[in-house]
């Protein structure tokens, strides 16, 4: 088979990334070659490739779904907020600009090709190509320079699936209502719906799914359930807000992690190989005395570290961290973290603030360069039972060590063989992901249990085994609950060929929708009937 397809979503976190990754997983099991792409994403949890190009993290995950590697391919525009109004770009997994929200727009016009030949080049090399849209398809304020949504829709000549996540409410009105602002060309390109997140009866659901299909004159094809624990890596900070249910315990205590929750936290996802673990609870939070009462505390990653350093002032938690040490409490810098915890920090070119002073707690400097590191490092934890350790890097700042012992040593370090610090039970690394080496995250957490005097035993699934399993289940939410065939004739017969179109006259000043029901009759003519009421935009026209 060969073929294409876009999965839209009626707002962010309707599911786009879990569906995705869903299709991909079942088409691999098929025996398709298969792979994601994401044409623009927005993300500060991202991921390296073994080539050394920063993608995002979602999308590595849909290509593990896929049973292949990431690659820069499959997501060729990243944009990294790193302040209030200002976002890196990064091209081909590598930094190719700083722009604020309307520089960017201007942007979108040499970016165009680059990501249609990112996704011809996937189209080359695979059967099948499973494209992620962005946000909403409907966002009319942005459809003129739209690279992600209908706008590659319609240049790849890509046929549309659009989400919907029912457990939100309003899941019908969101449906038609992002088909209605669709221009015509762009609704020609929507072969269908499908609806995420669905508990309770099925029954009750079907009259109103049937009843769309004709107001409409799309299909939906299928309706996903809810199932508690289930999803992708978190690229959005929303994800922090989902519950974190801890695994019961093996001994008879709970370690507590807390983690503070920065504004522009980033690769998150390093704490969730720790919740994997039996007896583990992680809390995102703001609370210096929750940071304080913890038995380990983690100041994770960032992308913008001097903003967020003096946010963590602002708040008084920098002194519950100071207190922590001064205590002998397990504290855990990563990354940026890490950076925060040492004597200073030069930065003048995230920030442009020049040297600002760290919390002093690690005898580390950073200076930040123009190049960005990518790598994939490997190494071992000396102190650790000499257990195995693996991540990835991701950052401007270089960390010079000016004392204490190392955290790992490392193969082909920039540093010699050393990475990381060590003071006391206070810990710093600039490695992403390390926690899913199962025998140093275990070793660590043994370590912590043992200076908290906890009754804490680790358990013994592979991070790996739980990640592979999660994406099975994805597989099996498609293949339990979507109607395969007709998604698979989406995929090879591309855009559909619908006469049945729901039509939108948009006028600039002042900015005014019409919608109207458009049937074709037996004759092939078209009979158009009103709407029952219009809706008027005031003179600046709808909000993004």
């Amino acid at each position: 088979m060969k073929g294409a397809l876009l999965v839209a979503g009626t707002h962010s976190d309707a599911g786009k990334s879990v569906v995705v990754a869903g299709i991909c997983r079942w088409l691999a099991r098929e025996g398709v070659k298969v792979a994601p792409f994401k044409a623009q994403n927005m993300a500060l949890n991202s991921f390296v490739t073994r080539e050394g190009a920063e993608i995002g993290r979602a999308q590595a995950a849909q290509a593990a779904a896929s049973c292949g590697e990431p690659e820069a391919a499959m997501n060729p525009v990243l944009l990294k907020p790193s302040a209030e109004r200002r976002t890196q770009v990064i091209v081909r997994g590598k930094p190719y600009a700083t722009a604020s929200a309307r520089s960017y727009q201007g942007m979108k016009g040499e970016l165009l090709p680059v990501v249609l030949e990112a996704l011809e080049d996937l189209r080359r090399r695979f059967e099948v190509v499973v494209c992620e849209g962005a946000g909403s398809p409907a966002e009319i304020n942005l459809r003129e320079n739209d690279i992600a949504n209908m706008g590659l829709a319609r240049a790849a000549s890509l046929p549309v699936v659009v989400v919907g996540d029912i457990d939100r409410g309003g899941l019908f009105a969101s449906l038609y209502g992002t088909l209605a602002l669709l221009d015509e060309q762009d609704q020609a390109l929507v072969g269908g719906f499908m609806v995420n997140k669905f508990r309770g009866d099925a029954a009750v659901l079907a009259p109103g799914l049937v009843r769309m299909s004709e107001l409409t004159g799309r299909p939906f094809f299928g309706t996903l359930p809810w199932v508690p624990g289930l999803g992708l890596d978190g690229e959005d900070s929303l994800a922090l807000d989902a519950p974190r249910d801890a695994r019961a315990p093996r001994g008879r205590d709970t370690l507590n992690v807390a983690v503070v929750r920065l504004p522009r936290i980033s690769n998150f996802t390093d704490l969730d190989a720790l919740a994997h673990e039996p007896g583990v609870a992680v809390r995102f939070t703001e609370s210096p005395q929750e940071i304080l009462a913890a038995d380990l505390a983690v100041l994770p990653g960032t992308k913008a570290t001097v903003a967020d350093l003096e946010w963590l002032r602002s708040r008084g938690l920098d002194g519950a961290v100071a207190e922590r040490a001064r205590r002998s409490l397990p504290t855990l810098g990563i990354c940026g973290g890490y950076q925060m915890l040492g004597e200073r920090i030069s930065d003048g070119v995230e920030s442009g603030e020049g040297e600002v002073p760290g919390l002093g707690l690690l005898p580390v400097e950073t200076v930040f360069e123009e190049e960005k590191i990518l790598a994939r490092p490997e190494g071992r934890a000396p102190e650790f039972g000499d257990a195995p350790v693996s991540g990835y890097e991701i950052r401007h700042g270089r960390v010079l060590r000016l004392g204490a012992e190392p955290l790992f040593v490392a193969e082909g370090s920039r540093n010699g063989d050393a990475e990381g610090c060590r003071v006391g039970v206070t810990f710093g690394t600039s490695w992403h992901g390390v926690f899913e080496s199962d025998g140093f995250r275990r070793a660590f957490l043994r370590r912590v249990a043992g200076e908290r005097g906890l009754d804490w035993i680790a358990g013994d699934e592979p991070f790996a085994a739980h990640r592979e399993a999660q994406l099975e289940k994805l597989g099996d939410l498609v293949v339990e609950n979507v109607d395969r065939d007709a998604l698979l004739r989406l995929i090879e017969g591309g855009p559909p060929s619908i006469g049945y179109r729901l039509k939108t006259g948009l006028v600039a000043k002042p900015l005014r929708t019409l919608a109207t029901q458009e049937r074709v009759d037996a004759s092939g003519e078209p009979v158009t009937v009103p709407a029952a009421s219009e809706e008027k935009w005031d003179q600046n026209g709808p909000k993004s």
